[in-house]
């Protein structure tokens, strides 16, 4: 029983990341919508999600609002190779997807932050009683 077992939304993640590795899925294409992948592993729709996030926080996907998730560009290596470097766009994938799925973290962790506030401000304002 040396082995390791993955959870649900870590098979889902590395499921997609093989497509993406084999080349089933290219740069630019979209990745399956939610309900495909709930159907395809029989997962719930919160072990989608992480598997995305996972996704996203790897750099192999982006979302793009109001499209869906697609499948993020590679990083570009200019230390290798500097007349790859195009100034005038910001690339898909790699690094910017990194920075995206940070984004997101950061502004959960602050909508929670300003939820627990609300609810110190409330107790703080009496809204409940003393306990005996």
């Amino acid at each position: 029983m040396g082995g390791t077992v993955l959870l649900t939304f870590e098979v889902i993640a590395e499921s997609l990341r093989e497509r993406i590795r084999s080349g089933g899925l290219m740069p630019g294409d979209a990745l399956p919508t939610q309900a495909v992948l709930m159907a395809e592993f029989g997962a719930s729709s919160l072990s989608v999600q992480k598997a995305m996030a996972l996704l996203k926080r790897d750099g192999y996907a982006i979302s793009r609002p109001g499209k869906g998730a697609f499948v993020a560009q590679p990083d570009v290596d200019t230390d290798e190779d500097p007349s790859r470097l195009d100034v005038g766009s910001v690339p898909v994938g790699g690094m910017a997807a990194r920075v995206e799925a940070l984004e997101s973290a950061l502004a959960q962790t602050l909508d929670q932050l300003t939820a627990l506030q609300a609810r110190v401000e409330a107790l703080e304002t009496g809204n409940i009683g003393p306990t005996h």
